[in-house]
């Protein structure tokens, strides 16, 4: 990534983001477009939170603050490095994201004439009917709450309507105040009519994506403002390298382990197996022939390839993702991460060559470990199997770790898709029977808090400040950040659990191979291999980060 323009061919077509891949993704994304209270992101994530608002009737929606806080947090030219989010398509989220915010704007951009038209001229009768809708929000929490108050909420909205039919009957003054009395509280409601046809517009479109997403179909994110069309355009060249960094950033070979919590993004650990025996020559054999962890890791490296084919044509294995990975520690609740930099590291990743050195001297004390990994995407994205195989070599001892790591699937939250706006009332005549009205999308309450919003749009500070913010939990990655535990899904678990063995059998077999090449008596290796391939069949998962020390 350079800091340079980018003008080469088809550099000008507008972006549009893909469909994600995924379920996962897609329902990830489907976030950005709902219009459900925000306070459900917290709910199923304690670490993350939401600012209360000093005036409700500015407090955003599930969607708006969503697509505000991924924008910020995954783009912002200040922001912290990103957990990788394996199963789903980071980039794809991040583009809806700019997506339901530019359809957003363009409808800000509509509410906006309209609050300058009938706001600014009518400007007293509008700060009545804002002042009305907040009392009314407030005295709606408090009877939430259980207040005896709340329940005068109707009556706030009652007085206002008696107010502006007294000034058009009897309005004070004489000559041009009188008139504009008369109208005063009248020509803000002329304004709502007209910004609610704005809002059903885009709330149509806004629940569409949403349930497309939530469905499975193609619903692609456009955001042109993604793509420079000139070199004067420096905001979207800023975009498109921080889309790029985002991507590069999202394929690093580093990751963090977290104590109990596993290694971020990939979930805690459930299992471990170990196989750790005496080198010594074969019989007939003076001296072994040196070899290094990495003569080890590789033959593994090669014989997990080989794990998709199998002798029946019984399905089996889909393709796994197999990488060497550089494992940074990191304290259980730290805040932050930070990936190495240097000359052995290139677009977050660490080359070749330092993954070799790491995985041959590292193994012991301080600094950065080596792990090879093989992964499975299952499930749509919504279940990551994941299983990491380590080689130390103390002493005389050659140890093989292979522990098991598993994501579980996205929150129920985002799977849901948009409620239907209707009601079951009974008949006027046939009362016994039922019949479905129609509810309009969005509410006379919800057209003057997007009215009311509209303005400030334009100013996120004074619209943070006045409607509240959602902070995401930190250290930030989208797809482990609501994710809930595979266990509870019983197809899930079982090929969570079933995957480890032949994983297993295949790491041992090759290790021994490889120490049957160079020399070693393996008898001991082959006998420890037998019994932890006895153990594997029967393992049940446990939280294997968390010690009783």
């Amino acid at each position: 990534m350079t800091d340079g323009f980018d003008f080469s061919p088809g550099a000008q077509i507008p972006l549009t983001g893909t469909d994600g891949e995924t379920g996962a993704t897609q329902a990830l994304a489907s976030a950005a477009y709902r219009d459900s209270p925000v306070k459900a992101l917290v709910d199923i994530n304690d670490a993350a939170s939401v600012k209360a608002p000093r005036l409700s009737l500015f407090e955003p929606n599930l969607g708006e603050a969503f697509a505000r806080a991924v924008q910020v947090r995954m783009l912002g030219a200040a922001r912290k490095e990103l957990v990788q989010s394996f199963g789903i398509e980071p980039q794809t989220v991040v583009e809806h994201c700019l997506a339901a915010n530019r359809i957003r704007q363009e409808r800000d951009a509509r509410l906006t004439i309209v609050m300058g038209v009938f706001g600014l001229l009518f400007l007293p009768g509008v700060l009545l009917w804002l002042g009305a809708f907040q009392l009314r929000r407030s005295l709606a929490t408090l009877k939430a709450g259980g207040n005896r108050y709340g329940a005068l909420g109707g009556a706030v909205l009652a007085v206002a309507v008696a107010l502006a039919v007294l000034l058009a009957i009897k309005p004070p003054f004489s000559g041009f105040w009188h008139q504009y009395f008369r109208v005063m509280m009248i020509a803000p409601v002329i304004g709502w009519f007209w910004a609610k046809r704005i809002c059903e517009r885009t709330a149509k479109d806004l629940r569409d994506r949403w349930s497309g997403l939530v469905a499975g179909t193609a619903v692609g994110a456009k955001i042109p403002e993604a793509v420079p069309r000139n070199p004067n355009q420096v905001r979207a060249e800023r975009l498109r390298q921080s889309l790029a960094k985002l991507s590069a950033e999202q394929g690093s070979n580093v990751v963090f382990y977290a104590g109990p919590k596993g290694i971020l993004g990939m979930g805690s650990r459930w299992g471990s197996w170990h196989m750790a025996e005496e080198l010594i020559p074969a019989e007939g054999v003076t001296d072994i022939n040196p070899f290094r962890s990495w003569d080890v890791i590789r033959a593994i490296h090669d014989k997990l390839r080989m794990l998709e084919r199998g002798p029946l044509h019984t399905g089996g294995f889909p393709k796994p993702s197999i990488r060497h990975w550089v494992v940074a520690p990191i304290g259980e609740g730290a805040k932050k991460i930070a990936r190495p930099t240097g000359p052995e590291v290139d677009s977050f990743s660490v080359k070749d060559f330092e993954i070799q050195r790491i995985c041959n001297t590292q193994q012991f004390g301080k600094g950065n470990r080596h792990y090879l990994g093989i992964q499975f995407t299952l499930w749509d994205g919504n279940l990551v199997i994941t299983l990491l195989v380590t080689v130390t070599v103390l002493a005389h001892t050659l140890r093989v770790d292979v522990t098991a790591h598993a994501l579980g699937p996205i929150n129920s939250l985002f799977t849901d898709g948009p409620p239907d706006k209707e009601k079951k009332v009974s008949k006027p005549v046939k009362f016994w029977e039922t019949k479905t009205v129609q509810l309009p999308l969005i509410d006379s309450g919800e057209v003057v808090r997007l009215a009311a919003r509209a303005p400030l749009t334009w100013f996120p500070p004074i619209l943070d400040y006045f409607g509240g913010t959602l902070t995401l939990p930190e250290p930030f990655g989208l797809r482990h950040t609501w994710v809930e535990k595979p266990w509870q899904h019983r197809f899930m678990a079982d090929d969570a659990l079933r995957a480890a063995t032949p994983v297993l059998r295949a790491v041992h077999s090759a290790a021994i191979q490889v120490m049957t090449e160079n020399g070693v008596d393996t008898s001991h290796f082959t006998n420890r291999s037998m019994v932890l391939s006895g153990l594997v069949q029967g393992v049940e998962p446990k939280k294997a980060d968390a010690y009783d020390a």
